[in-house]
């Protein structure tokens, strides 16, 4: 099994009034209870996504362990998070490389240990960073245990819509994300069924991950007959809560209030003012995936792979800009003398609060004889003075000709251009993540990329065993940056500091006329050669290239030391 670096977050929460077997249904697919989930047999919708599960089945106990008990010489239980309809999750620590990590555990008799299993290997076979990754799958010593990532730094969707409304710009990402995620997912023939507030992490970076993929309904039996509609319309609540901060359906779930009884699924726009319109059509798509939407003729999307095009279709939501604190208003001070005050030479019987400046008076004007005189004889040598400064001023412009004529020095022609213009930094207006099959890497990372700051970048996952980002089918364009200047401009240089030396990188720059270009035909201009980067690719123009989109194009990561192969970008400067 593939291990990565991360896992996810488990936090255990058995409150309400429920028994526990009637919270069987209600954990979410890492074992994590949540008390959101109140209400009837599940709160997604009428009928929810346990239809297809077999209530008869005979469920053996829960396995009798406790903390401190060991897994394979390696996985020492610390906490159970959940234990309820024979199986139990943990936050364990792997001993051997020092990590936590989450456990799921059921008795090798279960009726759905083999389906658990599968479904666990399944998972693991993706190797798709957007979820989180299932670490191990065994069945020993009469039980069945999976183990899954451990996701310290990430929260759940749940805990961020109970703070409120999502912005547009976040709900964007979240079902763009979302959206290319499961249809990735379902190429490879994975459902996940589940896909609910507490399924979905985002991490500090921003970049949302889903858990329990195949897991989590193989863990309750959880089946059903069209489980691209289910995934899709899962998707589509989840936009309607980050929007509306309600659940489209009438029953209370996750923390979040339903809609009114009895008047069926209403627009997000129509429930709260200001939601963004196209996301708002988007959640309505996807909700009322059997037919027309409400607000207008366009068709359902039905699958995650329809929803993601509809996203891409849609103009991008760009983020809010930053607010700056108004600066204070400067008052001169004002200066009023008695008259202006109104007291026309009169004292005052209210005292100023502040005290006003005494004007001196000005002299008396020289109307004697000796004045007018003195005043005559100024004027004199000012005149005489300014005779003698222009005579002196046009000796020395007489004598800078001379001397120029003597040396021989030419004036430039008009024939001569003037020497070009030293390049300057132009400003970067956005930047995306180069994904020609659709499925992104690290796209909320991306930001990294063009902060100006060195210390932080976009990097790619380990990949093993290949270079080529570990010979995906996905990866064989390889990945990197799309920057975008804003306009169409003149690039006459580029510098890109690598976050690892040794990645095979080229730079290309889109036709003038392009528009949203992401895939390698839509960059025709090449900027830099394929080369095998240092520290930082640098590459200066004769001729500058007129574009507006620059691909830095990654096809080949370097070796990180640990016999995997991993590569990013820190830093990227356009210059024209």
């Amino acid at each position: 099994m593939a291990e990565r670096s991360t896992a996810a977050v488990d936090v255990a929460d058995n409150g309400g009034d429920e028994p526990s077997a009637a919270k069987a249904d209600e954990a979410t697919n890492d074992g994590t209870t949540q008390a959101e989930e109140t209400g009837g047999t599940t709160p997604e919708k009428p009928g929810g996504q346990d239809g297809g599960r077999a209530r008869s089945e005979a469920v053996p106990a829960t396995p009798d362990v406790h903390s401190g008990h060991k897994l394979a010489e390696r996985y020492r239980l610390e906490e159970c998070v959940t234990r309820l309809d024979g199986f139990s999750s943990w936050r364990a620590v792997d001993e051997k490389l020092r990590r936590a990590v989450g456990v799921h555990l059921l008795p090798a008799g279960h009726p759905r240990a083999r389906s658990v299993l599968a479904a666990a290997r399944s998972s693991a076979l993706l190797g798709d960073p957007r979820f989180v990754q299932v670490l191990d799958a065994v069945e020993e010593d009469d039980l069945v245990y999976v183990v899954h990532e451990w996701l310290p730094d990430a929260v759940e969707l749940t805990a961020l819509l109970a703070a409120g409304p999502m912005e547009a710009h976040d709900a964007y990402q979240l079902v763009s994300q979302l959206s290319h995620a499961m249809a990735a997912a379902h190429r490879e023939g994975l459902t996940h069924l589940r896909l609910t507030p507490g399924a979905v992490l985002r991490s500090s970076t921003g970049q949302y991950r889903i858990r329990g993929l195949a897991v989590n309904a193989a863990l309750r039996g959880i089946t059903s007959e069209r489980p691209l509609r289910q995934d899709t319309e899962a998707i589509g609540a989840l936009l309607y809560a980050a929007l509306t901060k309600r659940w489209p359906y009438e029953s209370d779930a996750y923390g979040l209030s339903g809609l009114p009884k009895g008047m069926g699924l209403i627009a997000p726009d129509q429930v709260r003012a200001g939601v963004h319109r196209g996301l708002s059509e988007l959640a309505m798509r996807a909700l009322a995936n059997d037919g027309a939407t409400a607000s207008r003729q366009e068709p359902p999307c039905t699958t995650p792979d329809e929803l993601a095009k509809a996203v891409a279709a849609m103009p991008r939501v760009r983020p809010p800009e930053p607010t700056f604190a108004a600066q204070p208003v400067y008052q001169q001070p004002v200066y009023q003398t008695t008259y202006q005050q109104g007291t026309y030479g009169r004292p005052s019987s209210h005292p100023p609060s502040v005290a006003q400046p005494v004007l001196a008076a000005p002299p008396a004007p020289l109307q004697s004889r000796t004045g007018r005189v003195l005043k005559w004889s100024v004027s004199a040598l000012l005149i005489a003075a300014l005779g003698l400064g222009s005579w002196q001023l046009a000796e020395i412009l007489l004598d800078q000709r001379k001397g120029s004529d003597d040396t021989g020095v030419t004036q430039p022609t008009d024939d001569e251009k003037p020497a070009p213009a030293p390049p300057k930094p132009l400003t970067i207006a956005d930047a995306t993540e180069f994904m020609p099959d659709g499925s992104g890497i690290q796209p909320g990372d991306v930001p990294n990329a063009i902060d100006d700051d060195s210390s932080t970048a976009w990097v790619t996952p380990r990949y093993r065993g290949f270079a080529n980002f570990g010979n995906l089918p996905q990866r064989q364009q390889g990945s990197g940056i799309i920057v975008d200047l804003g306009k169409v401009q003149d690039v006459r240089s580029i510098e890109v500091d690598m976050y690892r030396t040794g990645q095979t990188t080229a730079v290309f720059g889109a036709g003038p006329d392009a528009s949203s270009p992401s895939s390698s035909a839509d960059f025709p201009q090449r900027i830099a050669e394929k080369q095998v980067a240092g520290k930082t690719l640098k590459e200066e123009l004769e001729k500058p290239v007129r574009t507006r989109y620059i691909l830095i194009h990654v096809t080949e990561l370097p070796e990180d030391g640990t016999g995997g192969y991993r590569g990013g970008v820190a830093d990227i400067s356009v210059l024209g």
